[in-house]
C-alpha cells in the first residue's frame, strides 16, 4: 500500500462490535483507516509503513467515544481547547438535548432560549448568533472558533420545547391546527438540514406542556425522516415507569425509534425498581419497538435549580417565572407544590431541600453558594430553605445550577449493562463546581465499571461507547475500527484509566488516555492537547 500518515503498532484493539480484542497494527492515511493488519509481527505478513509510526505496546486502540448526551451546544464556538471532553477520548457529541436549544430560533425566541438555558451553557454574551435554522448552526459549528473548526464532531437533534416556543410561545395548552402544523414544518426543516432525531425535555418548559397526541405528531415527523426521539420523559421519581411507558407508546404510535436519554430511576420511590425498568424495555424491543438508551455512571443528577419548579409557574417563560416569584402569594404555592405536593418540575416527589447542592451560578457574586446544599444555606442565613432558594432564583435570574443527589447505585449498574446501552455525560460544563460525569464519565465507565468492578468487560463496555452510539447514529463510517471508517481513535492504558473528577475536584483530568485522534489528526498527544481543532459537523443523510 501507499505510505500511511500514521501506523499505530502492536495495540490491543478494541474494535467497538463487543467481540473479542485482537493484536493488530492500523494504518491511517488522509482521515480515514486504511488498513488493520493482525498479529502482524507473529504473522510474519509485511507491516504497514507509514510518515510516523506510533509504538502502542500496552495500550488498548479503540475507536473514539460518543457522548451521546451532551451540553456543549455553545462550548464548542468559544472553547477550542475542550479537554472537558478529548482527555476522555471523546470524540463525538449529539447536541441539542433535553428539548432546548439554539436552533430553529427567531429574535425573540433566541433571547428567551438563552436566558432558560444559562445555567446549563452560560448567557452566551461571547458568542455572536449568526443562525436562525439549524443548517445555520451546524455550518456555523463547522467554522468553529475563528473559522478554523472545533475540537470534536457533534451531531444534533431538533429540540422540541424551543419549536414548541417558535411556534406558539410558552402557552401551556394543547396547539391549534395552524400551529401544530408550524411545529411539523419545523421539524422537518431541522431533520432536512441535518439533524438526526428531535429531543423533548419533557419536565422543562415550555416542551412538557406538550400531550401525548402532539409529540407522536412530530414523531411521525421524525420517523419519516429515520431520525430517532430523545425525549427527557416527564418524571425520573414518582411515576417513574408511567413516563416511560408514555414515551415508548409514543414511538410505538408513530413508527419512530426511540433513545431514552440519562435513563435511570431516581428518589427513595424507586429504589431497586431497576428490574421493572428493564422488563418494560425488554417488552417493548421484543415487540419491534427499535428502542437504545444513554446513562452516565453516577447518582447524583444535575439540572437547573428552576427546573424544579412547577409548570404552572414557568408558564410564559422566564420573565413570567420571575414576577411570579416576587409575588408572595404566589411564591406561597410555589412552596406548597415544591415542599408538600411534589412538582412535576421535581418528578412528583416532594423536595427534600439537603440534597439539593448548588453547583454554579451566572452571577459571581452569589458564588459562596457553590458547593452548599440549599438546607445548609438556609440554616447559616436563618432563614427557610424555600426563601433562601427563591432568593436565590430571584438574584441569579433562573441561571443558578444543582447537583440533586437522588439516585441509587444499584440502578446505575443493572441499566449500563442493557443490551441498548450507550453512554452519556449530561455534562454541565459551567459553574465553578460542576458534576464530575462532564470530565469523568467515559474513563470511570473503563476504570471504575470495567477494571474495578468488573460490571461490563472491556470489550463490552468500549462497543457500549462506540459502535453501539454510531449505529444509532446511522453512520455507516464511524464507531468501529474497520478500514475505510473515518480516523477517530483513542489510544488508552487498561491497567490505570480512571477519572479523575470528583465531586470536591470536578474539573480533575482523567489519567491513562494518551491519545486521542479526531479524523485522523492528533487533538490529544502524550496526555496534552495539541490545539487541532479537526471535529466537524454529522450530518443525517437519511
Amino acid at each position: 500500500m501507499h505510505l500511511a500518515d500514521l501506523v499505530v503498532r502492536d495495540a490491543e484493539v478494541v474494535d467497538g462490535s463487543g467481540g473479542p480484542s485482537y493484536r493488530a497494527d492500523v494504518a491511517v492515511k488522509d482521515g480515514r483507516i486504511v488498513q488493520v493488519v493482525r498479529e502482524a509481527a507473529a504473522a510474519g505478513c509485511q507491516r504497514p509503513v507509514g510518515t510516523r509510526v506510533l509504538d502502542a505496546e500496552g495500550l488498548a486502540l479503540a475507536p473514539g467515544f460518543v457522548d451521546m448526551h451532551s451540553h456543549s451546544d455553545l462550548a464548542l464556538l468559544t472553547d477550542p481547547d475542550h479537554s472537558a471532553k478529548l482527555a476522555q477520548g471523546v470524540t463525538l457529541e449529539v447536541l441539542g438535548q433535553d428539548g432546548l436549544s439554539y436552533a430553529p430560533v427567531d429574535d425573540r425566541t433566541l433571547a428567551e432560549v438563552r436566558q432558560a438555558v444559562a445555567g446549563w451553557n452560560g448567557p452566551g454574551d461571547d458568542v455572536d448568533f449568526t443562525w436562525r435554522s439549524v443548517g445555520e448552526y451546524l455550518d456555523r459549528l463547522d467554522q468553529g472558533v475563528g473559522g478554523e473548526g472545533m475540537a470534536v464532531n457533534a451531531a444534533y437533534l431538533v429540540p422540541q420545547g424551543t419549536v414548541r416556543m417558535l411556534a406558539m410561545g410558552w402557552e401551556n395548552r394543547p396547539p391549534t391546527a395552524v400551529e401544530l402544523d408550524r411545529m411539523r414544518e419545523l421539524v422537518a426543516a431541522g431533520l432536512r438540514e441535518g439533524a438526526v432525531g428531535m429531543s423533548s425535555g419533557l419536565t422543562y418548559p415550555p416542551g412538557m406542556y406538550a400531550d401525548r397526541a402532539e409529540l407522536t405528531e412530530l414523531c411521525r415527523v421524525v420517523a419519516e425522516s429515520g431520525g430517532y426521539y430523545c425525549p427527557h420523559h416527564r418524571s425520573y421519581g414518582a411515576g417513574a415507569l408511567d413516563a416511560y411507558r408514555e414515551v415508548i407508546g409514543i414511538a410505538q404510535d408513530a413508527g419512530c425509534a426511540l433513545h431514552l436519554a440519562h435513563a435511570t430511576l431516581n428518589f427513595a420511590e424507586n429504589r431497586g425498581r431497576s428490574g421493572e425498568l428493564l422488563a418494560l424495555l425488554d417488552e417493548a424491543l421484543d415487540g419491534g419497538c427499535d428502542l437504545s438508551l444513554d446513562t452516565y455512571p453516577y447518582t447524583p443528577g444535575a439540572t437547573t435549580l428552576a427546573a424544579l419548579l412547577p409548570g404552572w409557574a414557568s408558564e410564559g417563560g422566564p420573565e413570567a417565572i420571575l414576577e411570579r416569584l416576587r409575588d408572595d402569594t404566589t411564591a406561597e404555592r410555589i412552596r406548597h407544590d415544591l415542599e408538600v405536593t411534589g412538582s412535576d418540575g421535581c418528578h412528583g416527589v416532594p423536595v427534600e431541600w439537603s440534597t439539593v447542592e448548588i453547583s454554579g451560578v451566572v452571577d459571581a457574586s452569589l458564588g459562596g453558594a457553590v458547593g452548599r446544599t440549599v438546607a445548609e444555606l438556609a440554616d447559616a442565613s436563618g432563614s427557610s430553605p424555600w426563601e433562601t432558594a427563591r432568593g436565590l432564583l430571584l438574584a441569579d435570574r433562573l441561571g443558578a445550577t444543582i447537583l440533586q443527589h437522588v439516585g441509587h447505585e444499584e440502578n446505575v449498574r443493572a441499566l449500563m449493562r442493557h443490551r441498548t446501552h450507550t453512554g452519556g455525560s449530561d455534562g454541565i460544563l459551567r459553574g465553578a463546581k460542576p458534576h464530575p460525569r462532564a470530565y469523568g464519565t467515559f474513563p470511570r465507565y473503563l476504570g471504575t465499571y470495567v477494571r474495578e468492578l468488573g460490571v461490563l468487560t472491556l470489550e463490552e463496555c468500549v462497543a457500549h461507547l462506540t459502535g453501539r452510539p454510531a449505529a444509532r447514529l446511522g453512520l455507516t463510517d464511524r464507531g468501529l475500527v474497520r478500514e475505510g471508517h473515518r480516523a477517530d481513535l483513542v489510544l488508552f492504558d487498561p491497567a490505570t484509566v480512571a477519572a479523575g473528577a470528583t465531586f470536591a475536584l470536578p474539573r480533575t483530568p482523567p489519567v491513562g488516555i494518551p491519545y486521542v485522534l479526531v479524523n485522523g489528526r492528533f487533538a490529544v498527544e502524550d496526555g496534552h492537547r495539541t490545539g487541532v481543532l479537526a471535529g466537524r459537523t454529522v450530518r443525517s443523510r437519511r
